[in-house]
Formats: structure tokens, C-alpha cells, sequence
């Protein structure tokens, strides 16, 4: 019997890409973001989620995708990475998916050069590529965030 693999399915101007259930927390409406200074340049920032500071990723950046400024209708995919919780702008979540592990073709196969890719599946609307969210921030990305969030702390004790 084939496994079957839940994604949440998301867009970036007319492009699909998916993410497993599994590293996904919750998603919301796009909100106010606050800058992180000597963050790296993919995280555009924080946001307070509970009162936790949470970063922003902007996957856009990652794809070499053109920029464009956050809109109303824009939402956030909370996700957990195996180190953190972060947040992934995006035009909009387009649905939950399932589907059989036999069905994703392995990136390698397909993209050898993109490592931040998982797999990608062809759906009815074309192709989804499936992101690989523990590979998503190079190690020299994860220092630098984590010495500005230990950055934002340090500040945030002072001041309170």
C-alpha cells in the first residue's frame, strides 16, 4: 500500500508550490512587519505571533522570483522547521492536498541545482513544486538570524 502524503498548496504569482501538513502550524492573513536588523537579507523581518517574535521569510527571494509589496489579501504559512518557526509570505494557501508518495518525483531528478526544492508533483493545474523547509536557510543564513533575534533579546531586556 502506497503512502499517502498530505501538502498545503500555496501560490507566488502563477506558480504552485506545496508544503507538507506535517511542518505546518497555521496560516493567517498577511500582518504588519517589523525589521530585524542584521538579519539576512531573505528575512524581510519579525512578527509577534502570541508574544513571540516570529521571522518573516520572503520565498520569493529564494525562487529569484521579482518582488513585490505585501497586499491585504497576502497570507503567512507559520511553519516549525526542525531549529525554528518562521513565516512565509505568500499571495494566498490554495488548498490541503492528498496525495501517493509514489506520484512526487524527486527534485534532483528534475531541478538538480535547486536544493530547496523536495520533489514536485503534476497536478491537473500544472506543476507543484514541494519546498524543503529544513533546507530552506543556508547554515551562514541561520547564524546570522539567530544573532539577530539574540540581538532583539539582549535589546528587549534592557529596555523592559
Amino acid at each position: 500500500m502506497t503512502r499517502l502524503r498530505k501538502l498545503v498548496t500555496f501560490s507566488l504569482d502563477d506558480r504552485k508550490f506545496a508544503l507538507y501538513v506535517s511542518a505546518v502550524q497555521r496560516i493567517v492573513q498577511a500582518v504588519e512587519v517589523t525589521s530585524l536588523p542584521k538579519a539576512p537579507e531573505i528575512v524581510v523581518g519579525i512578527i509577534n505571533l502570541q508574544g513571540t517574535p516570529i521571522p518573516v521569510c520572503d520565498i520569493r527571494m529564494r525562487f529569484r522570483m521579482p518582488p513585490r509589496e505585501m497586499r491585504l489579501a497576502d497570507q503567512m504559512i507559520i511553519a516549525t522547521t526542525a531549529k525554528r518557526t518562521i513565516a512565509l509570505m505568500v499571495d494566498s494557501v490554495d488548498d490541503v492536498i492528498e496525495i501517493s508518495g509514489e506520484k512526487i518525483i524527486a527534485a534532483k531528478q528534475i531541478l538538480p541545482k535547486l536544493e530547496y526544492l523536495e520533489g514536485v508533483i503534476k497536478t491537473e493545474d500544472g506543476m507543484v513544486l514541494i519546498h524543503d523547509l529544513e533546507k530552506f536557510l543556508s547554515l551562514p543564513e541561520e547564524k546570522a538570524l539567530d544573532e539577530a533575534l539574540e540581538a532583539l533579546n539582549r535589546d528587549e531586556r534592557k529596555d523592559g
